[in-house]
């Protein structure tokens, strides 16, 4: 659109050109044309003539036509030097249109046209302008042809541009699909061949356990040079006591060559641990129990505590079985007495001086697994 109106700016500014240069000419054609003196055009009356002298001679004349001739020679010297400044100042506002013309039309090609056209664009804008400053009117249609054709030309380049990068990024990514595709498929491969690793790896160690579990059944061996009781307890994966305590050993008992023992089921191995556990875990409460009570009888004895005091631990239906329950408990290392009372038989343990200590000894009877005694509680020694 710019173009387009510089271009109908230039033809204009050539039609009033011409127009005034015609005007020119004409005028210089009159000026041309030549004037009588007024000394010839005016003729004197018979009057003047009569009365009036000829003063007028040859070489009068001969002045007066050089003089006009002078001053109409000045007269167009003058009119073509501002024709001449004419036509300079319009060539010059008509390269300006050209040139702001050409300005505009490289300035819509370049914003439609990536860089790498850039050169050749400038070229052919500048061959173009070249050629167009022989003839206005040609060069501004020659001109407007080279744009389009360039344009065109440009379009082209930049839609073969296009296809090609186009082209390229799809190359691009088909090569990274592939190269996910593989990547997928290798980190597949590698997982797979771990969990083959890992469940080889578990269906051995199950093996190994199974090999080294004790036997479903109970079953009889004979001691051989070399066996003990923790290289069988090892071989048989099982805890040395429980193998002990299946044979009424000791753990630390030696084995004869030729000697039978038993070798405990599973079930068997099991139970024995439950019960090693739990009498350790007695075993540990009596402790504590028996620390408990030295310390109360310590404590008694320090601050010199008052009254005596009995552990009551059964009260028995006769005195035949509070005998045999008192048996037990001096056979456990404990002080008995039986006392019979209206609903039986009391057996009672002690005395102990302070309640402190009998509430120790209390606990201690409690926690006996021998005495299997969890009732017991503590009255005044009588």
């Amino acid at each position: 659109m710019n173009f387009s109106r510089q271009a109908l700016l230039g033809i204009g500014m050539i039609i009033g050109g011409s127009v005034m240069l015609y005007a020119m000419a004409q005028q210089i054609s009159d000026s041309n044309k030549p004037h009588l003196p007024s000394a010839l055009i005016d003729q004197p009356s018979s009057e003047q003539e009569s009365s009036q002298p000829l003063t007028t001679d040859i070489e009068t004349e001969k002045r007066i036509l050089a003089q006009k001739q002078k001053e109409r020679a000045a007269r167009v010297a003058e009119q073509e030097m501002r024709a001449q400044q004419f036509l300079t100042e319009q060539e010059a506002a008509e390269a300006e249109a050209l040139a702001k013309a050409r300005a505009e039309s490289q300035q819509y090609v370049a914003s439609n046209t990536p860089k790498v056209e850039e050169s050749d664009s400038s070229e052919s804008s500048e061959s173009a302008s070249a050629q167009s400053t022989d003839d206005n009117s040609t060069n501004t249609s020659n001109e407007a042809a080279t744009s389009a054709s360039t344009r065109d030309q440009q379009q082209a380049a930049q839609a073969k541009q296009d296809a090609q990068r186009q082209a390229a990024l799809k190359e691009q990514a088909a090569a990274e699909k592939v190269a996910r595709e593989k990547k997928e498929a290798e980190a597949k491969k590698q997982a797979e061949a771990q969990a083959e690793r890992k469940r080889e790896a578990a269906e051995t160690a199950k093996a190994e356990a199974a090999k080294n579990e004790p036997p479903k059944s109970p079953s009889d061996y004979q001691v051989k040079r070399g066996d003990g009781l923790i290289k069988l307890a090892r071989q048989y994966n099982m805890p040395v006591e429980a193998l002990a305590q299946a044979n009424n050993l000791s753990p630390s008992t030696s084995l004869q060559v030729g000697q039978n023992i038993t070798i405990p089921s599973r079930s068997q191995v099991q139970r024995l641990e439950r019960e090693a556990a739990a009498a350790e875990k007695s075993a540990e409460a009596k402790r504590n129990a028996q620390q408990k009570l030295t310390e109360a009888r310590k404590e008694v004895k320090e601050t010199d505590a008052k009254g005596s005091f009995g552990v009551q631990v059964a009260l028995a239906n006769n005195q035949a079985k509070a005998d045999e329950l008192a048996k037990k408990l001096q056979a456990a290392g404990y002080q008995v007495k039986t006392s019979p009372t209206s609903r039986g038989i009391r057996v009672i343990v002690g005395p102990e001086r302070g309640k402190v200590a009998a509430l120790a000894l209390k606990d201690k009877i409690n926690s006996d697994p021998k005495l299997n005694a969890s009732e017991a509680w503590v009255l005044y020694w009588r």
